[in-house]
């Protein structure tokens, strides 16, 4: 609609709604034809015919109008504004770090690598792979271990996994009692005592010596200690394993630069975080934690692990090795209930180490200890206390009755302290600390320049004895770290860019084409969104500083919270799960604190349908919930008659159900009310999973229609970026009833939380830094977008289902014959008459430029597809001719014309050493194989690998770094 500036008013002039146009894909012309092909006359008219008129709102969101990009960005710079960046010297696990400029233009703020999907599909995605092999790499070399993960949420959850991992693998120990170093970050052991508590192990918290004392499964010791005290653990540890103890042991990627290793004291897992390699602190997130272990635990360990393989050429390929998607295949026998890995992290943190390389990061390792040297050596000159004589970058100060006072006075300088004990300081110093940084923060103890400039040059020359004995000899690591190649080639900025293109190139993104995987809406992540997560006000904030300084956090955190509300029609929302599957586990520990309050603790059950989430029965048993299975009926409902058996067979003993809505078969289930009806008429609780809240916001709200608490994907619904795989944030809705039982923290604290409802992650709120992005996303949209957005989403949906259904069986609708926002295409008739799998479909597909839709679940046999929104009519024209196709090609293969083995889906993806082989003999034309569509003529993205095998990969586990010569084979 045009408008006449002449004589329009200045209201019709307003772009309110400028943004939402941008943001869904069809236009109006073309929401017209989809109707048309639909055979409904509106929107409103879909809608009607898909959500059961029990559950639909009435009336818009409280969440006001739309702004525009500028209008928005400008209220968050103000919001941002309030936030007070001092210089942080709390340590903790957080330290300011410098981001190689070449990386976070290149990567952080990249498309191509933050809207990247999990590597479920490898051959398009061997670029992000090699950058998780060379991280798995960078954490075995570091820690001196055989394997390490693709990464863990942060180093908290990681100390947590690695307890119940040593309880799973440890055979010779009977013991239920796991022991924790009293010098041990107190979030970490927070995380590991909620933990514990409900997998029903006990946890000692003592210091390191009493270890040899008592009878445990296992240990967790930290080197450096939270003080900064180092030490030898080899004797410690040996003790440990004497006594049938697997040690864990919790460290620092900078410190292991300089320290012997704890896989040559002999530990068995090493856990810690990668922040300081390379990633803002960001007010607590989103950060990797590492997890490395022996080779013998591998069956056992949490996430997921890269692994070397072969493709259908004999070229190495890379892959998720052994537990691609364990949630879904194990479930409630799950290792863990994590099923992502924080995949742009670990990548921008291993890209910092091959930027610096080994002589770079042990340059920077050594000024930093340097400069701790300098620091403990003045204030003891000063008269100062110093209660750990060997550290690396963090020292303890005793300041006795001063304590306040320097402390108060190192804030005026706008400098934070760490406070420790009554009459401690706790001084951690970092890669960002300079020297004039150094003298400002001593000048807060009393010591002038004229001091400092002595003892520097006394540490220069070895003279001071502090400076020399803060590492013993016998702890100076001793054997060479990250020798492989890859990190020893890109220091100049020109070849750090190329290697980071050559890797984009391998992967298809958002930037791409859709990615219309059912269950993981990958909808657009506007760059408006985007911008404000590099900007310093909420990037350098440590997690810990006071809570004063980060009141443009505490303006954000509540007005987002405000507006979750209002999308989900819950009484609170907590912030501080940051994984959809860390917001199922705070979620289930909410409801149990909240039956033990009533003193039902008999409540042990969990029902989950069939059609669950795989994570819904792994997070159900790390509360020790027991499993009951509801059946489907033949419609993809949850059989309620079922459920009524359920009901009556276990009564009270039923904590809660746990149901997707709308359903993971793609259908709005009209008994979802009844549903609730008849689990709270029992007093049990509702848990509606939060992944598919892109069907329901604005047009249905869970704690409306009977829910007591959702987790919600921010990664899918609230458009944070997917990040190959992570980050993402999980936070939780809940009643009013269950509002008291949130989780809490014991270093910041959360408002309106009890430290007795235990500890979700390590930083109070969650990946804090990531939240602008869904505050952007819902500010700009405004209730009306919002309800947009869903309504788009469901007839996107339906129309390529219609448009595919004559080829491929819709497995289930809903009663009038739509689906929800996904659907399920049925290839088992097709697959029995041709032999061509599910796989097959998926791998061809890359030929066509798209990532394939998510295989075989909930259903076996089956594509799930999600176009989401963002997805215009042109391309979601372009996936149906894809898909229709290959459909003729699996009608070749019926009909006899060509065999299956013969045929170009089972030998997809074709590469260019395909079509570039001297010795085609294929049964189909080169142009068939790698352009089957006439608008690959214009631009393709390139499978850079064949159809790997994951066989082979699997009889042939390597998750190391191959030499050299592979890469150039």
């Amino acid at each position: 609609m045009s408008v006449d500036f002449r004589s329009a008013s200045l209201s019709a002039l307003a772009y309110h709604d400028e943004f939402v146009q941008r943001h869904i894909g069809p236009d109006t012309q073309q929401t017209a034809a989809i109707l048309a092909s639909l055979g409904v006359a509106s929107v409103k008219e879909l809608i009607d015919k898909t959500v059961p008129e029990a559950i639909r709102l009435k009336g818009e969101l409280n969440l006001g109008d739309a702004v525009t990009e500028a209008d928005a960005l400008a209220q968050l710079k103000a919001i941002a504004s309030k936030n007070k960046v001092f210089k942080s010297y709390i340590g903790m696990g957080y330290h300011d770090t410098h981001v190689p400029n070449v990386v976070l233009r290149n990567v952080l703020e990249n498309p191509g690598w933050y809207t990247a999907y999990t590597p479920y599909q490898p051959e398009i995605a061997q670029g992000r792979l090699e950058a998780l092999l060379n991280y798995q790499q960078m954490i075995i070399d570091l820690t001196g271990m055989e394997m390490a993960n693709a990464s863990m949420l942060d180093e908290g959850t990681a100390a947590a996994e690695a307890m119940a991992m040593c309880k799973r693998q440890n055979k010779k120990s009977k013991s239920d009692v796991f022991f924790v170093d009293a010098d041990t970050h107190p979030q970490t052991i927070a995380i590991v005592k909620t933990r514990a508590e409900h997998f029903g192990f006990e946890v000692v918290v003592a210091p390191i010596e009493q270890l040899e004392q008592g009878d445990y499964f296992g240990a967790l010791l930290s080197y450096p200690g939270s003080s900064g005290q180092v030490r030898d653990l080899t004797s410690i540890i040996e003790a440990a394993h004497h006594r049938n103890a697997l040690v864990t042991v919790a460290s620092d990627l900078m410190a292991l630069m300089l320290l012997k290793s704890p896989g040559a004291m002999g530990a068995d897992v090493v856990i810690g975080t990668n922040q300081r390699f390379g990633i803002p602190m960001g007010f607590g997130g989103p950060h990797a934690g590492f997890f490395a272990f022996r080779d013998a635990y591998k069956r056992s360990a949490p996430g997921r692990i890269i692994g070397v393989s072969i493709d259908a050429r004999g070229k190495q390929a890379l892959r998720m090795a052994m537990q691609t998607r364990e949630q879904h295949i194990r479930r409630e026998k799950a290792n863990s209930n994590i099923c992502t890995s924080q995949v742009l992290l670990a990548v921008m943190s291993v890209f910092y180490a091959i930027y610096h390389g080994p002589e770079g990061l042990t340059r920077i390792a050594n000024r930093i200890h340097r400069l701790t040297a300098i620091a403990a050596s003045a204030l003891k000159a000063k008269g100062f206390g110093i209660g750990n004589s060997q550290f690396f970058d963090t020292i303890t100060v005793n300041a006795g009755d001063n304590q306040k006072a320097i402390y108060q006075a190192a804030l005026n300088a706008q400098i934070n302290l760490r406070l420790v004990a009554s009459d401690s300081l706790g001084i951690s110093l970092n890669e960002t600390t300079s020297a004039a940084d150094l003298e400002q923060l001593l000048a807060v103890f009393g010591v002038t320049g004229i001091e400092l400039e002595a003892l520097d040059a006394q540490v220069r020359e070895g003279k001071n004895l502090v400076a020399r004995n803060a590492i013993p000899a016998e702890l100076l690591r001793s054997d060479a770290v990250l020798t492989h190649p890859v990190f020893n080639s890109y220091h100049s900025e020109t070849e750090m860019l190329r290697y980071l293109k050559r890797l984009e190139s391998k992967d298809i993104a958002l930037n791409n084409a859709m990615i219309p995987l059912g269950s993981c809406t990958m909808k657009l992540n506007a760059t408006a969104e985007m911008i404000p997560v590099t900007w310093p006000e909420f990037g350098k904030l440590h997690p810990f500083a006071p809570i004063d300084q980060a009141e443009g956090y505490k303006i954000l955190f509540e007005q987002l919270q405000d507006m979750l509300k209002a999308c989900t029609g819950y009484d609170a929302i907590s912030l501080q799960p940051n994984a959809g599957s860390q917001g199922e586990y705070a979620g289930l520990v909410t409801i149990k604190k909240y039956f033990e309050s009533k003193g039902e603790t008999q409540r042990d059950i969990c029902l989950i349908p069939a059609s669950a989430h795989g994570t819904n029965p792994a997070s159900a048993q790390m509360v020790s919930y027991k499993v009951v299975v509801v059946a489907c009926d033949n419609k993809g409902n949850v059989d309620l008659d079922d459920l009524r058996d359920k009901i009556a067979t276990y009564g009270d003993q039923i904590a809660c159900i746990m149901v997707t809505y709308p359903s993971t078969h793609g259908v709005f289930e009209e008994g979802i009310t009844q549903l609730c009806d008849m689990i709270h008429a029992i007093g049990g609780q509702v848990y509606i999973d939060g992944a598919n809240m892109n069907a329901l916001v604005g047009v249905a709200a869970p704690g409306k229609f009977g829910g007591d608490v959702s987790h919600l994907n921010l990664h899918k619904t609230f458009c944070i970026p997917h990040g190959g795989g992570g980050p993402g944030m999980g936070p939780i809705g809940v009643g009013k009833h269950l509002e008291p039982f949130l989780a809490a923290h014991p270093v910041q604290a959360v408002p309106g939380t009890s430290v007795e409802n235990g500890t979700i992650s390590a930083a109070p709120w969650g990946s804090a830094s990531i939240l602008p992005i869904s505050w952007m996303y819902i500010k700009m949209m405004g209730a009306a977008g919002m309800r947009q957005a869903t309504e788009m989403a469901i007839v996107n949906a339906n129309y390529v289902a219609r448009k595919l259904e004559g080829a491929y069986p819709i497995l289930y609708k809903g009663t009038h014959g739509f689906v929800a926002h996904e659907c399920l295409l049925d290839l088992r008739p097709l697959k029995e008459a041709s032999g061509i799998s599910e796989e097959d479909i998926a791998k061809r597909l890359m030929d066509f430029g798209f990532h394939a839709p998510t295989m075989s679940f909930p259903v076996a046999g089956t594509l799930m597809i999600e176009p989401t929104e963002s997805e215009s009519k042109v391309e979601l024209d372009k996936f149906v001719q894809a898909m229709l196709t290959i459909r003729a090609e699996i009608d070749q293969v019926i009909k006899g014309e060509i065999s299956a083995d013969a045929s170009p889906l089972h030998n997809a993806p074709h590469t260019q050493d395909d079509v570039l082989d001297e010795n085609w003999s294929r049964a189909y034309s080169r142009d068939i194989a790698s352009r089957p569509a006439p608008w690959l003529k214009q631009h393709k993205v390139w499978p850079s690998v064949n159809r790997i095998d994951n066989v082979y990969g699997d009889r042939n586990l390597v998750c190391s770094c191959p030499s050299i010569d592979n890469y150039m084979e």
